[in-house]
């Protein structure tokens, strides 16, 4: 049976034991990811099937079996016990998507060890903000990396070694060790630490956007999530290649580059290379992907190199397309059913649930620009910004709230007790972004709560706006905020990235905006555009708009430590 024929049985009576049972979980056992994703795979028969197909810049190519990943796991984790690695002590992996990386986040979950990944492209001054805050105990990272840990160390008491994975020759500083996990003594038999559901496991900073960064804490009964929903909304079966374009320094990368597929026992690809269309392409070629899970800002930059680039590669392999990171515009889903002959479906979540929790399920009817519906076993609505009561007619734009009590659900804001029980009102779990539910039941994205531009006392969705101007044929990418105005506030700006063989002039502008006068409403106008190169993004690949707003207004932009240029 489908994946999509199941779900459609499994709805009449959902329950999440459907994830514990498929597991093998009984209520008293331990509950450890590292030991589900790895020996868990190896005791249901299938040690020998490929676990992690992965390739670097260079194009060099390296492959591990499930046998290999448990192997490798357990001789990391002995290995940082050597080192004095405690259960409960925080770990921080910092590297490039190398295998030890993947590997290193499981080995640090078998130990019963909380993991901290970090973007490997952070500065000094950003990777100190984070492991001040967690208190790392440890470092995994590359020589080029743990030369910014070099830097901040003494303002790091509690961090007691740097495990440099690349060290070779190199003379090592004081608190730097090497290992060579390829080369060391491999590790057959290791007793995964007995973790619970609720023993802490994954520890994730968000961007802040005033303050600073926050740590949600994620516990191992987020497995059940993770697998559900990578089965049932990524649709991974046994005989798929499965390609995750995030980066596991952000959510996407661990529930769903990690923890979702492997759980699955499901082969991935993994890219260490940076954007090319020809390359990315020329990779779902070469690995034969199935199933391709991405992000909006990714896919309108495929929209952006043309409909010709796709027909150099044989991409007859794809299956199935999934995007997060941002609300999808209707164009991409448009461009993709059209270019690529499958839609790609929305996916709608955040660091703090830990799991995909509004979606276009598939099999689902797709409605382009739309969110899609709740997953099964979500209690989602809308609720009214200021008395957060439902709405209880369709079309009103509130706060997308979560009723509490999915597995993967964050537990904490690490050391802010006060800004995790904001989060929780009216027995609601508060996702911070506004949208609407139309009469069958989607999800329509309008905004950020803080994105939202109040024009005159309407508010107005800056989705709305930039899912107009990415119809215009010269539009690659947009953002719209709210630009100071005397008599309504705020208006809207567009800012806009413009395709390939266009030129920013007055000609151009203007008929952007005679093209936006047949699609927006006079409140959603923007007022202005300003043409750029590219937009500000962070390292997942949504669009900053805080950024360019702080700088609309001339007010402090905040934390931007994970914008993509910085």
């Amino acid at each position: 049976m489908t994946n999509i024929a199941r779900f459609e049985e499994e709805l009449k009576h959902f329950d999440w034991s459907i994830a514990r049972h498929e597991l093998g979980y009984k209520e008293g056992q331990p509950l450890n990811i590292g030991w589900y994703c790895t020996d868990r795979i190896c005791q249901t028969g299938r040690a020998k099937k490929l676990a992690m197909i992965w390739e670097n810049h260079a194009g060099e190519v390296r492959r591990f079996t499930f046998d290999d990943m448990r192997v490798l796991t357990n001789t990391f984790a002995a290995h940082l016990r050597g080192l004095g690695v405690q259960p409960g002590d925080r770990v921080c992996v910092f590297m490039d998507r190398v295998p030890e990386l993947y590997i290193g986040f499981l080995a640090v979950l078998k130990l019963g060890a909380i993991v901290q990944p970090l973007f490997s492209a952070f500065g000094d001054e950003s990777l100190l903000t984070r492991l001040e805050s967690s208190g790392a105990k440890v470092v995994l990272t590359q020589h080029k990396h743990g030369l910014k840990v070099r830097k901040i160390r003494d303002q790091l008491p509690a961090l007691e070694t740097s495990v440099i994975i690349d060290a070779g020759d190199r003379k090592l500083a004081d608190g730097e060790v090497g290992f060579d996990l390829d080369n060391a003594p491999k590790v057959n038999d290791f007793e995964s630490y007995p973790t619970t559901p609720e023993t802490p496991s994954v520890l994730h900073y968000t961007s802040g956007t005033t303050g600073q960064p926050k740590g949600a804490l994620h516990v191992h009964n987020s497995v059940f999530s993770q697998y559900l929903t990578a089965s049932w909304v990524l649709d991974l079966q046994e005989s798929d290649v499965y390609w995750c374009t995030a980066d596991p320094g952000w959510v996407t990368g661990t529930s769903y580059g990690i923890i979702g597929p492997w759980a699955n026992g499901t082969t991935q690809a993994i890219l260490d290379a940076g954007f090319s269309a020809d390359r990315w392409y020329g990779f779902i070629a070469k690995h034969k992907i199935t199933v391709w899970y991405s992000a909006p800002t990714a896919i309108r930059l495929l929209m952006k190199e043309g409909e010709e680039a796709p027909k150099r590669h044989e991409l007859s392999s794809l299956r199935h397309l999934a995007s997060v990171g941002e609300p999808l515009n209707a164009e991409a889903v448009i461009w993709s059913q059209k270019v690529l002959g499958l839609p790609f479906h929305d996916t709608f979540w955040q660091t703090e649930t830990g799991s995909i929790v509004i979606t276009n399920m598939p099999g689902l009817p797709i409605k382009p620009g739309s969110m899609g519906k709740p997953f099964p076993g979500i209690v989602a609505t809308v609720v009214d910004p200021k008395t957060f009561e439902p709405f209880d007619h369709p079309g009103a734009v509130g706060l997308i709230a979560l009723r509490p009590g999915w597995p993967s659900m964050f537990r904490q804001y690490w050391n802010k007790p006060e800004i995790y029980a904001s989060k929780f009102v009216n027995g609601w779990y508060l996702s911070g972004d506004r949208a609407s539910i139309d009469a069958d039941g989607y999800y329509w994205f309008v905004g950020r709560d803080d994105d939202v531009i109040n024009t005159g006392g309407h508010l107005v969705g800056p989705f709305e706006i930039e899912s107009a101007l990415l119809e215009h044929p010269a539009v690659a990418e947009s953002a719209a905020i709210g630009m100071p105005d005397p008599v309504n506030m705020e208006v809207p700006k567009a800012f806009i990235a413009l395709k390939q063989g266009y030129e920013p002039n007055d000609d151009l502008e203007l008929e952007i905006m005679n093209f936006c006068r047949k699609h927006l409403s006079p409140l959603a106008m923007p007022q202005a555009i300003e043409f750029v190169t590219s937009l500000p993004k962070n390292r997942s690949g949504k669009i900053m708009r805080r950024v360019l707003h702080a700088k609309e207004w001339g007010e402090e932009v905040g934390d931007i430590s994970t914008l993509e240029d910085e």
